[in-house]
């Protein structure tokens, strides 16, 4: 495939338009008049959203350049959602800044290598006082205030701060479709570990890239599968039972994998396998604990149960499985109360008495998961677009409450980055790295503009007014105050706001220590296949 190259400078612009063209169309959901933006889909409803991430994935350009420019910006919304599940919009317009007032200063001559050292500089400074700044989230108010900022809405806050109460920071929640128009909360006895599906072909939800069994027989084996004739006996007793089927096992390969593979798309049952979870001892703890929850016996030759002598008798049950790529949650096993409790409390007794810290926190983990239990937040709504949004909101607010807990509270609005980045001065940089750390300073201030200017209110006003209140003191766009944010339950979780900071730096630097661009040279398009795409020709 024949290639073609961009240099220097209009290299560097056209990933600057691509960054703006993805950036513009995010930045109107900024803050809590943010604008919705209308996504299209090939089929079903269109899908209406403020998410910056959700916005962002739907992006592509015509010109391959740009486009480049757009995925690049794309990449600091997705990796800010990773990490913190919220943030994305401030991230983009973050580096939207940061690409302008850097490319302004390449092309006055500028060298990119001095202004990245000094934008790394500027933003490890301001991200430590960010954590300085921070103060620890306490009680359920402040949680659900978290909450509902986030999902900008007060109930689904309420209702977030609930399920937290319940299953204590460590524990999982997990977010539903409601067959009815009420959003409620269910508590359920379940676990959850980080080991996803080991081939996509188990996907049962396309869209949400999930398996999902319900009413399902779980067999946890130690060892690795790697041939049927080891799994068939049970394979055929559970097809004939008619139920669905989560397979544990140290590794799952070869024709048995397969096997599994081409009977699960002929649909003749429903199969998902996964890994294991955990190393050594430990790995062998957790399938001991997943086998009492469920009600099923571990496979393994130590105690003398051998994979092809297994019947359903020694297979787990549980009301539903659901199974992404990166995890593995099993509600409501049917393992004996009783027995829960006592591996409960034999945990309990290794924490007193272990003196390793790692080993401590490891042990934490696997109570959390026994005893802590499962939270489900049934998301209803009157229609299908309704829902997907809000159901969308919830899991961002989840992702950013969490974060919350972890590294504490900031006064939020945009308000905590432009007081944080005035340590930038006490720095004492100079020369291109001085630049560096002011185009940091200067993107600082972006997302409190755009949240001013969302709002009806003059955004550079507003960033004046805010850089000289005390910390803490910001703009509250809801209702056009300057106040308190923090106790007017404006707040930002302090890792949302370091991670937007980190990876929009991270991409600017990059788009401007760039020179060369190379794309696949577009292929010419026939008369014919060009009036089936005549109508897409004015998309953007």
């Amino acid at each position: 495939m024949a290639k073609e190259l961009e240099f220097n400078d209009s290299a560097r612009k056209a990933l600057e338009r691509g960054v703006d063209a993805l950036a513009n169309a995010v930045k109107v959901t900024l803050g809590p008049k943010g604008r919705n933006v209308v996504i299209d889909k090939k089929w079903g409803a269109p899908t209406i959203t403020n998410d910056g991430v959700t916005i962002a994935r739907e992006i592509e350009l015509e010109d391959s350049y740009e486009n480049l420019g757009a995925q690049l910006a794309k990449e600091v919304a997705t990796k800010t959602n990773d990490v913190a599940g919220d943030g994305t919009t401030t991230a983009t317009v973050l580096a939207q800044a940061m690409v302008r007032e850097g490319l302004r200063n390449v092309t006055a001559g500028a060298a990119p290598a001095g202004l990245k050292r000094g934008m790394d500089k500027a933003v490890e400074a301001v991200s430590a006082r960010l954590l300085e700044t921070a103060r620890d989230v306490d009680g359920k108010d402040e949680i659900a205030s978290v909450a509902s900022l986030s999902a900008q809405d007060k109930e689904i806050g309420a209702t977030i701060a609930e399920a937290f109460d319940k299953v204590g920071k460590d524990g999982v929640i997990t977010v539903e479709e409601s067959s009815t128009a009420a959003t409620e909360l269910e508590f359920t006895e379940g676990m959850q570990f980080d080991k996803g599906y080991i081939s996509p072909y188990f996907v049962s939800d396309p869209e949400r890239m999930e398996a999902v069994l319900e009413d399902a027989y779980i067999l946890i084996n130690q060892g690795k599968i790697s041939a049927i004739a080891d799994v068939l006996p049970v394979l055929e007793k559970v097809v004939q039972s008619g139920k669905p089927l989560l397979i544990i096992a140290e590794d799952i390969d070869g024709e048995a994998l397969s096997t599994l593979v081409v009977n699960k798309i002929r649909g003749t049952f429903n199969v998902v396998a996964v890994k294991a979870p955990g190393f050594g001892d430990r790995r062998k703890a957790m399938l001991q604990d997943m086998a009492v929850l469920t009600g099923a016996q571990v496979i393994s030759e130590e105690v003398g149960l051998k994979l092809d002598q297994a019947d359903l008798t020694v297979l787990g049950q549980a009301r539903r499985v659901v199974v992404t790529k990166d995890n593995t949650t099993i509600i409501d096993g049917s393992g004996d109360a009783s027995e829960v409790d006592g591996r409960v409390n034999q945990i309990k007794a290794e924490i007193e008495r272990t003196d390793s810290d790692w080993d401590r926190e490891k042990l934490q983990e696997r109570l959390a998961k026994l005893a802590g239990g499962v939270c489900v937040i049934k998301v209803g709504a009157h229609t299908e677009v309704e829902l997907k949004e809000k159901k969308h909101r919830i899991e961002d607010a989840i992702s950013a409450t969490r974060a919350a807990i972890e590294e504490g509270i900031v006064a939020g609005g945009g308000s905590a980055l432009i007081q944080a980045v005035k340590v930038i001065d006490t720095l004492g940089l100079e020369g291109d790295e001085k630049v560096g750390a002011a185009i940091v300073q200067k993107a600082a201030a972006e997302p409190l503009r755009w949240i001013a200017e969302n709002a009806g209110l003059q955004g550079y006003v507003a960033v004046a007014k805010v850089s000289e209140l005390e910390p803490g003191m910001g703009l509250n766009a809801a209702t056009g105050e300057y106040e308190d944010l923090v106790k007017a339950g404006v707040i930002d979780p302090v890792k949302v706001t370091r991670s937007a900071l980190r990876n929009a730096a991270s991409i600017a630097s990059m788009v401007l220590t760039t020179d060369t661009l190379v794309v696949d040279k577009k292929e010419e398009e026939h008369d014919a296949a060009g009036h089936s795409h005549g109508g897409h020709g004015h998309s953007h």
